[in-house]
C-alpha cells in the first residue's frame, strides 16, 4: 500500500491521496496484451477481470482508498477499448456488449463497474455531440494511449463558464460531483458559454493545475468511484475541440447539436445506470448463496424445524423469487441494449445518417430504457437489502461484506427520482407521449 502526495494547488499545505499501487496488477498487462475478438471472448475476459476484483473487494471497500490500481487492471484487461474503433485497437463491439461488461464488472465490485460505465459513455461523447472528424480525434487520443476518461458534466451545476481568448475556450468554476476525475487521463467537461448561454462539451487532459479535485467524496457507497468536487481554473481547450461546434465562426452547428440524434448521450447513460445496479444486484445474490451455503443456520423455533437453512421454505421461496425478478430484468436490460444497438447502427456516422433520427425513435427508446430504470432500481434495492433476511444476523458483520452491495445501490439510484421515470412511463403508457428530452431522459 503506498501513500502518495498530491501538490495542492491553492496554494496551502500538500493534500495526501491514499491509493494502492497500480503494480499489484502489474502481471495482467503481460497476461492479457491482446484484446478480445469477440462479444464472447471479450464476456470472459470481463469475468477474469472480476474474478480479480472480487478477492478483496471487501477490504478494498474498507479501506476507501482512491482507486488507481482498479482503473490500471481495466486498462490491462483492454476494457476501456471495447467500444472504440477497431482502426486505432478498440474492440469495435456494440453498446450491448459494453453494458454486459459493466453488469459483469458490477457484480464483483459496484464502484469499478461504475467508473467502467462512466468511461464508456464518455468515450463515445463525440460520437454523439461531435463531427465526425472530432470523433475520429478523440478515438485514436484515447485508444492508442489506453486512456481511462472521467466526467466533470454534473447539469445541476451551471456554474462552470466558459469564455472565449481567441482560438482558445477557457472553463472556470467548479463542479460538486465529478466521477472518476481524480485517477482519470482525460476529462469531459461540459459549460456554458458566456455569450450565448449555450452548453458546450470538450475534453481536456487531467493532469494539468486548472483541476483541483476536492478529494471530498465520502459517501456510504461507491467509495472507490472518486466522485468527489472539483475546482476548474483557466482550463484551454482549442475552440477546434468544442464538440459540434464551428471553430470559424465560433457558433454551434446546427447539423450536429440541433437533431436528435445528439441528445442520445441522456438515455445511453440511464442504461449503463441500469446494467451497474443489475450487476450489484446480481453480486449481492451471489455472494449471499455462497454465505448462506456455509454459514447459515436453520431457525430452531419455529415448529417446522429443519437440518439446514436451505430446507427452510422461506429461504429457498426468498432466494427464489430473487432469482426470477433478477432473470427477469437481466432479460429487459439486454432487449433494451438490442434496442441502442439498433439506433446506433441505423443512424451513427456522416451527419446526413444522424439526421434521419426522428423525436419519436429517440423517445421510444428512452422508454424501453426507463422500463429497465424502473424494474432495476426496484429490483435491485429489493434484493441488496432482502438478502440479509436469509443470511441471518452474523452477515451483518462487516468482516463479511455484505452491507456493501446494498450501499452501493442506495447511493447511486438517488441520483434522479426513479418516481419521475414512472410518471414519463405513464404518459406513455397512457397518453403515448414520448418524454421531452432533459439532461435526465
Amino acid at each position: 500500500m503506498t501513500t502518495n502526495e498530491v501538490p495542492d494547488r491553492t496554494g496551502g499545505n500538500s493534500t495526501h491521496v491514499d491509493f494502492r499501487d497500480p503494480a499489484v496488477y502489474s502481471e495482467y498487462e503481460q497476461k492479457w496484451k491482446t484484446i478480445p475478438e469477440d462479444e464472447a471472448a471479450w464476456l470472459r475476459r470481463a469475468q477474469e477481470v472480476a474474478d480479480v476484483l472480487a478477492i478483496d473487494a471487501v477490504v478494498r471497500d474498507q479501506e476507501n482508498k482512491s482507486p488507481r490500481a482498479e482503473v490500471a487492471l481495466l486498462k490491462h484487461g483492454g476494457l476501456l477499448k471495447v467500444l472504440g474503433p477497431k482502426k486505432y485497437g478498440g474492440g469495435g463491439q456494440p453498446w450491448s456488449v459494453g453494458y454486459k461488461l459493466i453488469r459483469k464488472i458490477a457484480e464483483a465490485d459496484g464502484s469499478i463497474g461504475m467508473l467502467l460505465g462512466y468511461h464508456l459513455l464518455w468515450s463515445t461523447t463525440a460520437d454523439i455531440v461531435g463531427t465526425p472528424e472530432q470523433a475520429d480525434r478523440i478515438h485514436k487520443l484515447a485508444i492508442e494511449n489506453n486512456y481511462f476518461i472521467g466526467g466533470a458534466v454534473n447539469p445541476r451545476d451551471s456554474d462552470l463558464k466558459i469564455t472565449s481568448e481567441g482560438d482558445k475556450i477557457i472553463f472556470d468554476g467548479f463542479k460538486h460531483f465529478n466521477t472518476g476525475g481524480v485517477i482519470s487521463d482525460l476529462t469531459v467537461l461540459e459549460g456554458v458559454h458566456g455569450e450565448t448561454g449555450d452548453h458546450i462539451f470538450a475534453f481536456a487532459k487531467t493532469d494539468q493545475e486548472g483541476f483541483q479535485f476536492g478529494h471530498d467524496w465520502k459517501n456510504v457507497g461507491l467509495r472507490l468511484t472518486e466522485s468527489g468536487s472539483v475546482k476548474i481554473t483557466n482550463v484551454a481547450v482549442p475552440w477546434a475541440d468544442a464538440l459540434g461546434w464551428n471553430a470559424a465562426s465560433k457558433t454551434a452547428d446546427p447539423e450536429v447539436l440541433g437533431i436528435p440524434f445528439a441528445s442520445l448521450l441522456l438515455p445511453t447513460i440511464q442504461l449503463v445506470f441500469s446494467n451497474f445496479y443489475l450487476g450489484i444486484a446480481l453480486g449481492a445474490q451471489d455472494y449471499a448463496s455462497k454465505y448462506t451455503l456455509k454459514n447459515t443456520r436453520a431457525w430452531p423455533y419455529g415448529g417446522d424445524n429443519k437440518d439446514k437453512a436451505t430446507d427452510e421454505f422461506y429461504v429457498l421461496s426468498t432466494y427464489g423469487n430473487f432469482h426470477a425478478h433478477l432473470r427477469a430484468a437481466v432479460a429487459l436490460a439486454d432487449r433494451a441494449g438490442e434496442q441502442v444497438d439498433a439506433i446506433f447502427a441505423k443512424y451513427s456516422g456522416d451527419l446526413a445518417t444522424r439526421a434521419k433520427l426522428t423525436a419519436r425513435e429517440r423517445g421510444e427508446l428512452a422508454e424501453w430504457i426507463a422500463s429497465t430504470k424502473v424494474v432495476t432500481t426496484d429490483t435491485g434495492l429489493r434484493v441488496t437489502a432482502g438478502v440479509f433476511e436469509v443470511t441471518g444476523s452474523k452477515a451483518t458483520s462487516q468482516k463479511v461484506g455484505l452491507d456493501r452491495f446494498w450501499r452501493d445501490i442506495r447511493t447511486h439510484t438517488l441520483h434522479d427520482p426513479v418516481a419521475y421515470k414512472n410518471r414519463e412511463l405513464g404518459r406513455f403508457q397512457l397518453l403515448d407521449e414520448v418524454p421531452e428530452v432533459t439532461w435526465y431522459t
